[in-house]
């Protein structure tokens, strides 16, 4: 084919081909509609006092993006109405589309090609996935669902929105980022888009679900302290001296706006109290929260910290801690290093530097467990770990699957139970390391799993996964992949 045939083909892949409207206009975004990809501090009204934002970001406008993957779902949806008897001409006003929002911060991303130091380069990358489009009935009474993203966690379906070189620790520069996409959000979410589907006008409405970030991102949008603090969840108030004595009964009560007032009474102190007695009333709410997120569980970290957990009570039986006061360093370097050596002779796994998905998913399992068991010495400990670990992969599903109420019924039944007994287990058993102490996910895996699943159906379709999968993509794209570069196979003769 000629070239400009290929060039018009590949537009209508990007976003800003489609022509729609907002009503009423977005406020301060501009109506057109053929905008491609755009600099991403622009919307950011730098003022005198300023330090200009020194860094590389690119990005759509966020309209343009939620367009492009809308039409890009123009036949799921055209087949939905059909299927659901919904005619083509009844149905132009209605749409409901349920937008989830990834952001996640990516380490070390420096060209590897051996030329010079290497620099300490930081990415952030902001993306969305369409999680449903439904439409109300004429009557009004039933939403009916036309479609539903059927792999919520595929980079495939998970549409980059932003990338930008900064660090997701600095606070200023990532609010100077995603400042404007913030904005663009929230003029959305107070107006409707008209757009052709189908071959039809048809009018949508956005509901934006923040939920796949990690609890470190979370506590710093939401404006929370950091993850070693007392308030040890980013969905209730409990403390952690709290949380390790009640393991399983807590309700979800931080929401965003909650945190904006709270952040309001931190700012004025109005009772003049004191920093101790003012922290405590705004329970370690001390920045302006700057991005709405769901408060949720993210599933992909939970499994990681989870198994950080069982890594470490694993060595603390080898060690047989429970019998001993402080053991020394020493000590506890070589029961690391007999776990390491047994579970790379018996499960094959090598030790990692940090943990990461796979190594846990292999470690929780019950082979892993009793590759571990030969190991301690006594039967009663032994198992009390195998216990722990038969009720952990009960638990588990739960919050992993798409659609616990399909998938694993029984489980999504039985965990209130499974959760108090493993609870129990820890604060008997295991409770030289749960005293007064807990970890921010095993409080939320034990705490909070039941209310979330009641509340969304489920856990594991909302998970950050897309966002992080299509972060190995960014590498791939960056020619990050060491050793891929004829350079380095010469480097190597």
């Amino acid at each position: 084919q000629p070239l400009h045939t290929l060039r018009a083909a590949e537009k209508e892949l990007l976003p800003g081909f489609h022509q729609f409207e907002w009503q009423p206009a977005l406020k301060n975004v501009s109506a057109s509609c053929n905008v491609g990809i755009i600099n991403g501090l622009s919307g950011w009204a730098s003022s005198v006092d300023d330090s200009p934002a020194d860094t590389a970001t690119r990005r759509f406008r966020y309209d343009v993006a939620l367009v492009s993957a809308l039409k890009d779902l123009e036949e799921d949806i055209a087949e939905g109405l059909r299927d659901s008897g919904m005619e083509d001409s009844a149905c132009t006003s209605g749409f409901n589309v349920m937008i989830k929002e990834c952001c996640d911060g990516m380490g070390d991303v420096s060209e590897k090609h051996g030329g010079g130091p290497a620099v300490p380069e930081k990415a952030v990358r902001f993306s969305f996935t369409i999680m449903s489009v439904s439409i109300l009935a004429d009557d009004g009474e039933e939403e009916v669902t036309v479609f539903t993203e059927p792999k919520p966690n595929s980079e495939l379906s998970c549409k980059p929105l932003c990338l930008t070189f900064v660090d997701e620790s600095d606070h200023e520069t990532l609010t100077a980022v995603l400042g404007p996409i913030v904005a663009e959000r929230k003029a959305m979410k107070e107006s409707r888009l008209i757009l052709s589907i189908g071959g039809l006008p048809r009018s949508f409405r956005f509901h934006f679900r923040g939920t796949g970030y990690d609890e470190k991102m979370v506590r710093e949008m939401e404006g929370l302290e950091a993850s070693g603090s007392t308030y040890v969840c980013t969905l209730c108030d409990s403390s952690r001296a709290e949380a390790s004595q009640n393991m399983v009964l807590h309700s979800i009560t931080r929401s965003h706006d909650e945190n904006l007032e709270r952040y309001e009474i931190w700012r004025t102190n109005p009772f003049s109290e004191s920093a101790e007695e003012l922290r405590d009333r705004v329970k370690g709410v001390s920045a302006k929260p700057f991005m709405e997120t769901q408060p949720t569980l993210d599933a992909l970290h939970c499994d990681i910290g989870n198994a950080t957990e069982f890594y470490k009570i694993f060595q603390d039986e080898i060690g047989e801690v429970f019998q001993k006061a402080n053991p020394g360093r020493e000590e506890r370097r070589s029961w690391r290093a007999a776990l390491d050596k047994q579970l790379r002779k018996k499960m094959k796994l090598k030790p990692v530097m940090r943990m990461n998905g796979n190594y846990a998913r292999r470690l929780m399992t019950l082979e892993a467990v009793e590759a571990v068991c030969e190991l301690v010495p006594s039967e009663e400990r032994r198992e009390a770990l195998r216990e722990l670990m038969r009720l952990y992969l009960q638990m588990k599903p739960v919050w992993r699957s798409t659609c616990p109420a399909k998938e694993c019924p029984d489980q999504l039944c039985r965990y209130s139970f499974n959760s108090q007994h493993f609870a129990d287990l820890l604060s008997s058993t295991f409770k030289y390391r749960y005293n007064g102490k807990i970890t921010n996910y095993l409080h939320k895996t034990l705490a909070h799993v039941p209310e979330i699943i009641e509340r969304d159906g489920s856990i594991g379709a909302w998970a950050s996964e897309g966002n992080e999968s299509a972060n190995k993509l960014f590498r791939r794209f960056r020619k990050m992949n060491a050793r891929q570069s004829k350079a380095y196979e010469l480097e190597d003769v």
